[in-house]
């Protein structure tokens, strides 16, 4: 009886697959147009989009060295960041390793040219259909397959264990709500779990979501975030330019879709108090996409707008504008030239940003109430004195005029800030120690 029970869930866990195989194949026309409509925005989402549908014949691997390839899939920008610490430990102690990295999106892309060394390759994620994934897989050949932190695909994973390609999540999460969303489509999600090679989680609170997915899970690990560290030369320009401003410098940080209409709204009831007259506020949204959007929105309000992209040297000082951060790849320079940040994601019920960026960068942070997304990180940097949490975003403003009017408040924050980093440090290090002594021996 336990056998014809078996085989009647892989019979329908099969049929499930197929029926998402169809779907994913009629949403290719979709796809296309969907990349071409963002690519007016975002020039790279035009480029390549062959390699999307399985197509990597542009892509000349030699045979003898496909061996060494390591696939490190980071879906998008925040993905890509974490990726840093994992590259160097790879090639740490992986010598000769060559790296083959996969994205989803434009940010995640372009972000990811920074990691590359000669004899790399980058290109874009296949679709999800059995078809593109078994090409990809065919063409490059790859030793492993390292999925960072959510990105777990059916037909990956399918694909890779059919091929003897060990595919893995590494520093991995979880929420409750994406576990309760994957339990909705068990028939699609845990097949694909299980088929996993391994999960190397971030807490054991992921450890034990991703085990109720049939997941093996083969250590806690802790987050890579803590890993990366900021840029230098960004830093230190950053705070130079802060000195500069005569007046507190606040930040929206990693804005998303609403919150800045919510600050807006928030100055208005505020008045001079924390208003641009007395704080420079410096609003950095999420999606680059939304950058000429935030810009008129600001500009509707009233406010006098000013984008660091035609800065030149340095911010305009002499006159109260609000500063918008349209560019990519800085974090380490406005985290340097804020004296505080509120944590964006996280006042619209979103599930927040990453928080740790922030305090590497000695930045004090306050975050809303939906912090689901990082919620351990934000849970401990709270109890460590290295953040504030708010019921809302009048709550922070709140707090964060109380602090800004008193510098000398925010140096112990600060300090707490750099420890909190420090003590959670090396998580990329002890998964890739771990990964060579289970699957790369």
């Amino acid at each position: 009886m336990a056998v014809v029970a078996g085989s009647s869930t892989t019979i329908k866990a099969a049929l499930m697959r197929w029926l998402y195989s169809v779907v994913m194949w009629l949403l290719q026309p979709l796809l296309r147009r969907k990349l071409l409509r963002r690519a007016v925005a975002e020039p790279l989402y035009g480029t390549n989009i062959a390699e999307r549908l399985g197509d990597y014949s542009e892509q000349n691997i030699p045979a003898a060295s496909r061996h060494d390839l390591v696939w490190v899939h980071a879906v998008s920008l925040g993905e890509t960041r974490a990726a840093a610490a994992l590259v160097q430990q790879l090639r740490a102690q992986l010598p000769g390793m060559r790296l083959l990295l996969t994205h989803g999106t434009a940010t995640g892309r372009a972000q990811g040219q920074s990691l590359l060394q000669p004899g790399d390759v980058q290109v874009w994620q296949p679709w999800d259909t059995p078809g593109a994934v078994q090409r990809f897989l065919k063409h490059f050949q790859p030793r492993i397959g390292l999925l960072m932190e959510t990105e777990v695909w059916p037909n990956w994973a399918a694909a890779c264990k059919a091929a003897g390609v060990p595919l893995c999540l590494v520093n991995g999460r979880l929420s409750e709500k994406s576990l309760l969303a994957a339990q909705r489509m068990g028939w699609l999600a845990k097949p694909a779990f299980r088929a996993l090679a391994g999960v190397w989680a971030q807490s054991e609170d992921d450890s034990k979501r991703f085990s109720l997915l049939g997941a093996t899970v083969r250590g806690v690990m802790g987050n890579f975030k803590y890993d990366v560290l900021p840029d230098a030369a960004q830093w230190e320009r950053g705070q130079q330019w802060n000195k500069a401003v005569g007046k507190p410098v606040v930040m929206l940080a990693s804005a998303r879709e609403g919150e800045e209409q919510m600050l807006i709204e928030q100055l208005a009831t505020f008045g001079s108090k924390i208003g641009a007259d007395t704080v420079q506020w410096l609003i950095v949204p999420r999606h680059p996409q939304r950058f000429d959007e935030v810009a008129q929105l600001w500009q509707k309000a009233g406010y006098a707008v000013s984008r660091r992209s035609q800065w030149g040297d340095a911010p305009p000082t002499d006159q109260p504008t609000i500063w918008l951060g349209d560019s990519l790849g800085e974090m380490a320079l406005y985290y340097g030239l804020a004296d505080m940040a509120l944590l964006g994601g996280s006042f619209a019920p979103l599930g927040g940003q990453n928080l740790i960026e922030a305090a590497a960068c000695a930045c004090p942070v306050v975050a809303g109430p939906h912090t689901f997304n990082f919620a351990e990180a934000t849970e401990t940097a709270v109890a460590l004195g290295a953040a504030l949490q708010c019921q809302d975003l009048q709550a922070a403003l709140e707090r964060v005029y109380e602090r800004v009017q008193h510098p000398e408040k925010l140096l112990p924050m600060r300090a707490a800030a750099l420890q909190w980093v420090g003590l959670h440090r090396g998580a990329a290090k002890r998964t890739v120690a771990d990964l060579r002594a289970t699957l790369l021996h």
